[in-house]
C-alpha cells in the first residue's frame, strides 16, 4: 500500500527536511506487521515527491492478534468476517490504519510539526498533493469529499472497477484518492493519519480508552469545527459509544474556546443513536440543550429584577453574549480563573468594536470562586451556570462562603446537570459523567438537599426547577436553582 507526497514550493527539496528524510536515500522502518520504506521517486528544484511504501509481511498479520481484549468492530484480523478472513483479504494492498500507523511512525517529526533545519518553513502553508492509489472508502467517494473538503483540500475521488475489462459488473469498494491544496505539511499528515482508518472504518487493533488522546492530539486545530467530527470520532474509535462520547465532549469544549461565536453546544458529547449528531437521546427535542439552559437563566434574571449582574465561571462567554443584548442591564461582570476563557470571551464579545457606552457595560475579571474578592460584592445577582461540578466536593464550602457570604448577591441562580438523566443518554457507560472535568454530578435529591442547606446557612430563599424536556421517571437534564436573599445579617457559616 501507497501515499505520496509532492510539492512545487521552491525549492522543492525542502520536503525532504521537513519530513527529515535524506531525498537520495531508502529510508526503512519496521512496523509490527511488516516494513515501511519512504522513497522519493523525484527531487528537483521545481517538484519533489516522497513516497511511503508499507509491505506486509502476510505472516504477520495473520497471526498479529488485536491487543487488549479482542477484535475492534471491522477488525483487520478477520476484516471480511469468514474464516478465512485473516489469510485472505485486502490489508496488504488498500490504505488502512496499518497505513495510518506506519506515517506516525516513518514521519513522526513531521507530524508534530517539528523541523531542526526548516522551523519557519514547517510552519507555513504550501502547495501539497497527496495521492493514495487504493483506498477502502465505506461511503464512497462522495465521502472521501465530505471529509477532506472541509479541510482545505480539493478532493478527486475516483471510483475503481471491480474489472476494467467488464464495465457492467460496476465498481469496487476503492477509490483512487488525490488530495490538492496548500497546507501546513504536518496539518496534511495528520488529515491523513485521522481520516484513513475513518473512511476504512475499520482497524487493525483493539480501540482503548487511549485512542481519544491519540484523536485530539492529531485532530487538533481542525476535528472539533469539522462538519463531519461525529461520524469521525464514531470510526476512528471504533464505533464504541463510550469512548466516542468522551472524545466529542472534549471537543465541544475546544469548539467553545477555539470558535467563540458558535453557541455553547456541550450536549454533543452524547453518542444517541438515531439522533446522535444533535447528540440528543432518540425522541428528544433537538435544540440544543445549551441553548435552553441559557433561556432558562434569563428567565430568572428577568424575573429577580436585576441590573448589575455577575457571571461566575463565565468561560467563553456563551451567555455574556444574550446579557449584552438586553440593555436592562446596566453593568455585566464576567469572572473565571482561566485566562484563556476570558481571551476567549473577550473575542465572543467583540469589545474592540463595541462603541464606549456599550464597552463600558461590561467587565472581565480574573477570579477564583474558592477565594473572597471584594470587587464581587454588591451585585443584584449572579449566576453559577454548568460550574459547582467541576469543583472537587471538598471545595464547595469555600465556594459557598465566598459566593453566598462575601459577595452576597441578592439572587444566585445555578444549574448543574440532573445524574438521573444520564441513562437517557446512551453514550454514557454506567456511573458515566456528562464531561471529562465533572467531579461529581447531583441526583434532583442531592440539588435540593445542597441548594436547601447553603439556602438556611447564608439567608436565602429556594427555589428548584428542570431545564430540558421532562422525563417522567428521570426528570429533566438539567436542574436550576434561584436562591434569593431574604435580607438581614450576613448569614452564617458552613
Amino acid at each position: 500500500m501507497l501515499i505520496t507526497v509532492s510539492t512545487t514550493h521552491r525549492p522543492a527539496t525542502d520536503l525532504g527536511y521537513l519530513l527529515v528524510k535524506h531525498p537520495d536515500r531508502v529510508h526503512a522502518f519496521g512496523v509490527p506487521t511488516g516494513t515501511a520504506y519512504v522513497v522519493f521517486p523525484e527531487a528537483g528544484a521545481e517538484r519533489c515527491t516522497a513516497a511511503l511504501l508499507l509491505d506486509i509481511d502476510p505472516l504477520a498479520l495473520a497471526v498479529d492478534r488485536p491487543r487488549r481484549g479482542g477484535p475492534a468492530r471491522g477488525s483487520g484480523s478477520t476484516p471480511e468476517g469468514f474464516t478465512l478472513g485473516r489469510y485472505v483479504n485486502d490489508r496488504g494492498y488498500a490504505a488502512s490504519s496499518l497505513l495510518s500507523s506506519a506515517l506516525s511512525t516513518a514521519f513522526r517529526s513531521a507530524m508534530r510539526g517539528d523541523s531542526k533545519d526548516r522551523p519557519e518553513l514547517a510552519a507555513t502553508a504550501i502547495p501539497l498533493e497527496l495521492r493514495v492509489p487504493a483506498l477502502r472508502c465505506r461511503g464512497g467517494a462522495d465521502l472521501a469529499g465530505r471529509l477532506f473538503a472541509p479541510l482545505g483540500w480539493m478532493v478527486t475521488a475516483i471510483p475503481i472497477p471491480l474489472d476494467p475489462t467488464r464495465p457492467d459488473w460496476g465498481d469496487s469498494r476503492y477509490v483512487d484518492l488525490t488530495l490538492a491544496g496548500t497546507l501546513r505539511l504536518a496539518d496534511a499528515l495528520n488529515h491523513l493519519y485521522v481520516l484513513l482508518p475513518v473512511l476504512d472504518d475499520a482497524k487493525h487493533y483493539w480501540v482503548a480508552p487511549d485512542e481519544i488522546d491519540k484523536l485530539i492530539r492529531a485532530g487538533a486545530g481542525w476535528l472539533a469545527a469539522h462538519p463531519e467530527r461525529g461520524l469521525i470520532t464514531r470510526r476512528y474509535l471504533a464505533h464504541r459509544r463510550a469512548l466516542a462520547g468522551a472524545a466529542l465532549a472534549r471537543l465541544a469544549e475546544q469548539r467553545l474556546a477555539d470558535e467563540p461565536t458558535d453557541p455553547d453546544t456541550v450536549v454533543e458529547s452524547y453518542d444517541g443513536g438515531a439522533d446522535e449528531e444533535a447528540g440528543l437521546p432518540a425522541g428528544v427535542d433537538r435544540q440544543p440543550l445549551a441553548a435552553l439552559r441559557r433561556a432558562a437563566v434569563l428567565d430568572a434574571l428577568d424575573r429577580s429584577g436585576a441590573a448589575r449582574v455577575l457571571d461566575l465561571g463565565c468561560g467563553g462567554g456563551a451567555l455574556l453574549t444574550d446579557l449584552v443584548r438586553n440593555r436592562r442591564y446596566t453593568e455585566i461582570v464576567g469572572t473565571d480563573v482561566s485566562t484563556r476563557s476570558l481571551a476567549v470571551a473577550e473575542r465572543r464579545l467583540r469589545l474592540d468594536r463595541l462603541p464606549p457606552r456599550q464597552r463600558d457595560r461590561i467587565r472581565l475579571w480574573q477570579s477564583a470562586l474558592t477565594y473572597r474578592d471584594d470587587r464581587l460584592r454588591g451585585f443584584d445577582a449572579a449566576v453559577l451556570m454548568e460550574v459547582v461540578e467541576h469543583l472537587d466536593p471538598p471545595r464547595l464550602p469555600a465556594l459557598e462562603a465566598a459566593v453566598f457570604g462575601h459577595a452576597r448577591p441578592g439572587t444566585v441562580i445555578v444549574t448543574t446537570p440532573n445524574a438521573e438523566y444520564n441513562v437517557r443518554y446512551p453514550g454514557l457507560a454506567d456511573g458515566g459523567l456528562r464531561h471529562p472535568d465533572h467531579r461529581f454530578e447531583w441526583t434532583r435529591a442531592e440539588f435540593a438537599r445542597w441548594a436547601g442547606a447553603v439556602g438556611a446557612s447564608y439567608g436565602y430563599t429556594v427555589s428548584i426547577s428542570g431545564v430540558g424536556a421532562d422525563d417522567p421517571q428521570v426528570g429533566s437534564p438539567t436542574q436550576l436553582a434561584v436562591l434569593a436573599r431574604t435580607g438581614g445579617g450576613e448569614g452564617g457559616s458552613r
